[in-house]
């Protein structure tokens, strides 16, 4: 998206300099993120560019390392010959400070994003749908940009859509609304614009930009390793599993019959109550279930076609009714819910309350909320194979991710972005999980793959997207194993 355009001749060459690096594309804006990237309160790549294994002064690589700066994008323009650096000129270390504080404001400089180039790129694709007409505007913000970001984007888009010839009315009647709303991912900003009077057959229109910090983002993520902690196992299925304190201590584990609280002694988990579910109707063939605890140890047990509310305090206690009830979506903190078949072990794709504009999707067998700030991406493992994104406005589809049926989204805690732990495809011999990172919309493994003995029936995450709950059966026992998932940095 970016492109070079090159400075003005007929500035010195110092200002067409400056001109040119404000401009510049976004390689020379990576050069200079590597200038600010620190370790241990050194510049990591400073040799790069002031040579000191040459032998030269500070103060005269500091020079040369301005004048190759200078040159570098000047060397680009049409026509332009510029003197090459005389070896003998000395730099007073009085100076030296002033270059550094030169390059330090060029560097902020080269930060500053331009807005130009997305809105001309929105308002042509936009013009091409419209035609010459008169519109309203409207600009909705779903990112961290302030205010004044977004006013500022708003201003450009107005004048890129006159000069298309889509010119935004404040008073006289308009013929269609443009609603541009602007989100982001880790590496970029999206625009989204929805073109049309009636949204429900609204035009959808994309483009995106990149982020000034997304380089330095990435390359400060640190490795991730896949840890597994064995919590229980039993003869009978198990459905979920979830912590009704701080830690492993107690367990409340939710089975096809019974509801059950266990118990670490001496490294074991021991069930120390239990009561059946007493359900009015058999469950059908591979069924799931849910447990989300709340305060004061109440939990919601959900399972098909039914509904379980109960305390795990003093003493444990469960009431059952056969109620198709949507389940919660993720952890069950972002209040999305979801209708899951009764008969069946997949979700409708009925929201409640829906995703946005969203209220409903593909049938699906799981979903991971990939959480930044506002802004909340939902990945859906789709009957049909396929990795569904939903962001509240679109849907698109990853056609060539093939992951499992079961996904879950959990937060390292050493990092700033949130991870999707994905079972492996059904075509491959042992079942694994693997975590993933989604930048600009694309999965990237970062960490190992663990695998399993048996296939995993169940992948919930937990309280908070700490960890997730993996459960599977043994093949070689023949027991019901829970596994707890956490990702943790490798150093």
């Amino acid at each position: 998206l970016f492109k070079h355009r090159g400075a003005d001749l007929r500035d010195s060459p110092r200002e067409s300099a400056a001109v040119a690096y404000r401009r510049g594309s976004r390689s020379r804006e990576r050069s200079f993120v590597a200038i600010r990237r620190r370790s241990g309160g050194r510049t990591r790549s400073a040799s790069m560019w002031l040579g000191f294994s040459s032998g030269i002064s500070k103060e005269k690589a500091g020079m040369a390392s301005t004048l190759h700066t200078l040159q570098k994008p000047i060397g680009r323009l049409r026509g332009s010959v510029y003197n090459a650096h005389n070896p003998r000129m000395r730099v007073s270390s009085a100076r030296a400070p002033g270059i550094w504080c030169a390059l330090i404001l060029v560097s902020a400089l080269s930060f500053a994003t331009d807005w130009q180039s997305p809105a001309t790129q929105l308002a042509q694709k936009i013009s091409s749908e419209t035609g010459p007409t008169v519109v309203t505007l409207e600009v909705n913000n779903r990112s961290s940009l302030d205010v004044a970001a977004i006013e500022e984007i708003r201003r450009t888009l107005i004048s890129s859509l006159a000069a298309s010839g889509v010119r935004v009315g404040q008073t006289e009647p308009a013929a269609s609304t443009i609603r541009v709303t602007v989100s982001e991912n880790l590496t970029h900003y999206v625009w989204v614009a929805e073109v049309g009077s009636d949204r429900s057959a609204a035009k959808l229109i994309f483009v995106s930009i990149t982020r000034p910090d997304s380089a330095l983002l990435e390359e400060n993520m640190p490795p991730l390793t896949l840890h597994l902690t064995a919590l229980i196992a039993q003869d009978t299925p198990i459905l979920d599993v979830a912590s009704l304190g701080d830690g492993p201590s107690r367990l409340l584990v939710l089975g096809t019959s019974g509801i059950a609280i266990y118990e670490m002694k001496d490294g074991r988990a021991t069930p120390s109550q239990s009561l059946a579910l007493g359900l009015e109707n058999p469950l059908p063939r591979d069924p799931r279930g849910r447990l989300i605890v709340h305060k004061d140890r109440q939990y919601d047990a959900y399972l098909p076609g039914v509904i379980c509310h109960g305390t795990a305090s003093a003493g444990l206690s469960i009431s059952c009714s056969s109620r198709e009830d949507p389940w919660p979506l993720g952890g069950g903190e972002d209040g999305i819910f979801g209708f899951f078949s009764p008969a069946r072990n997949f979700f409708t794709g009925a929201l409640i309350p829906g995703l946005g504009k969203q209220k409903s999707a593909p049938p699906f067998y799981s979903a991971a909320r990939i959480a930044q700030g506002d802004y909340g991406l939902w990945i859906l493992a789709g009957l049909d194979g396929r990795l569904h994104l939903l962001d509240g406005i679109s849907e698109q589809i990853l056609a060539q991710v093939r992951w499992g049926s079961e996904i879950a989204g959990v937060h390292a805690a050493c990092r700033s972005d949130w991870q999707i732990l994905a079972t492996a495809p059904e075509n491959e011999a042992e079942d694994s999980v693997l975590a993933f990172a989604f930048h600009d919309r694309e999965p990237m493994p970062v960490s190992q793959k663990l695998t399993f003995k048996g296939t995993i029936r169940a992948l919930w995450p937990t309280k908070g997207g700490g960890a997730a709950i993996a459960v599977y059966r043994n093949p070689e026992t023949g027991r019901y194993e829970a596994v707890e998932l956490n990702l943790n940095c490798s150093h």
